[in-house]
């Protein structure tokens, strides 16, 4: 299957990368909007017939999706202007907007990267989602053993405490887990990967690999 990402796609980005100023971009906005943006916006159309099969709480449609290239620069150091990569994020439906675990990916100027789960979620979530593993440890343990998953990401990763946090049992079972400040299953490739015939497959195979993870975050989430 011929990936909608082209030589172009990763020229645009890295000339972004070294060119980061708005004269730069005006000047190549139509081969921003031909070779960046609109394979990703095919992207999302194929992943939402896609997620029918294995996801479909999930949402694709580009206008939830697709991250805008331009930065906020309003409480940061960096004024540059633009994000190097062109990502999206897939939310499952019936969560406030940035709430909710999801799938998530992006093409940028040095890597691929596919993933999914919670990235930094609330105190209040946090402490929900451990009370819910220690509820389903077994459910959890399943998700993360999962040779498909296994597979795809080697294994749950993200920010972890020292210890094991306060309220629950410093030797229980799911000790490990309940330190987990951040719940993420992850791959990256090198940029060149975007191009290639496999990148979509994969992409998907990932993204399958990944959704139980995401489910149990949810289910655990809405109580």
């Amino acid at each position: 299957m011929t990936s909608p990402f082209s030589t172009q796609s990763l020229a645009f980005l890295r000339g972004l990368k070294r060119h980061n100023d708005r004269e730069w971009f005006r000047a190549r906005k139509a081969d921003y909007e031909q070779h960046v943006r609109a394979p990703m916006l095919a992207v999302i159309e194929r992943l939402a017939d896609e997620f029918r099969t294995f996801a479909p709480e999930m949402v694709a449609d580009p206008r939830v999706n697709l991250y805008r290239i331009y930065r906020d620069t309003r409480f940061s150091e960096d004024k540059s202007p633009f994000k190097t990569n062109i990502g999206a994020y897939f939310p499952a439906r019936g969560f406030p907007k940035g709430a909710g675990a999801g799938l998530y990916f992006h093409v940028g100027p040095a890597e691929v990267l596919i993933g999914g789960g919670l990235y930094m979620p609330a105190s209040r979530d946090l402490l929900t989602l451990r009370e819910h593993i220690v509820a389903d440890q077994r459910g959890f343990e399943r998700v993360l053993s999962a040779r498909a998953f296994k597979d795809a990401v080697g294994g749950i990763q993200g920010q972890r405490l020292t210890r094991v946090p306060r309220g629950f049992a410093k030797d229980h079972p799911a000790a490990e887990h309940l330190k987990l400040k951040q719940f993420l299953g992850l791959r990256t490739f090198p940029a060149e990967f975007a191009v290639t015939p496999r990148f979509y497959p994969e992409l998907v195979t990932i993204f399958r690999a990944i959704t139980p993870l995401v489910r149990f975050l949810n289910d655990g989430l809405r109580g």
